[in-house]
């Protein structure tokens, strides 16, 4: 964890490798994951990405009087009419590893060329002053790339593996941390939150 204790906020997320990208990208605050104080996570009954944000950071918001941030995020694939989406990370059902979600999207696209594995990893960030806050802030990130046919490269999390990052001839799951962080959706929709924080202060 970071060791700052100036501008602490709550990550709603018990996810270990979001917890160290977002650590990461915000090294001006001491960032407090929600698993030091609710063990549970908040239902995701949204339909869209900002609602399933907002359903996280309140929950986490209940539970500690500090600034709350919450991430939804997911991958898009053309070919599959947009899926997994929203559900990507239960793509193989409640509880599933990523090797399990990572398995069905290869067979879902089985037959697929390369050429058209079309996708993109999204991401929307909201923050809370508190779990009644009538005005979130709210930023998202984009990152276009392409599905692979077999699994790539041991880095990363989630579908980074099968993830192949335009322009780096390689996998997500084989950048190291800090181009990761460059590039990635998360990346961008963190420092678009930081710019709405500097343009709030």
């Amino acid at each position: 964890m970071i060791q700052n204790k100036t501008n602490p906020i709550v990550l709603a997320s018990n996810n270990p490798g979001k917890i160290k990208e977002i650590q990461a990208l915000l090294p001006d605050y001491s960032i407090i994951p929600q698993s030091e104080f609710v063990q549970t996570e908040a239902e995701e009954t949204g339909l869209t990405f900002v609602e399933n944000a907002l359903l996280k950071a309140r929950h986490a918001a209940q539970h500690r009087h500090l600034p709350v941030i919450a991430d939804d995020s997911g991958l898009a694939v053309d070919a599959l009419g947009g899926a997994p989406g929203i559900y990507s990370a239960r793509y193989a059902g409640s509880g599933a590893s990523d090797k399990d979600n990572n398995d069905k999207l290869l067979l879902e696209l089985a037959g697929v060329p390369f050429e058209e594995r079309t996708a993109r990893f999204i991401c929307v960030i909201v923050m809370l002053e508190h779990a009644a806050d009538p005005v979130p802030l709210i930023a998202q990130g984009i990152w276009e790339g392409k599905i692979l046919l077999h699994p790539q490269g041991a880095n990363g999390f989630g579908y980074d593996p099968l993830f192949w990052v335009l322009g780096q001839d390689c996998s997500s799951a084989e950048l190291s941390p800090e181009v990761k962080n460059e590039l990635s959706h998360r990346g961008k929709a963190l420092r678009q939150l930081v710019s709405l924080l500097l343009e709030k202060s």
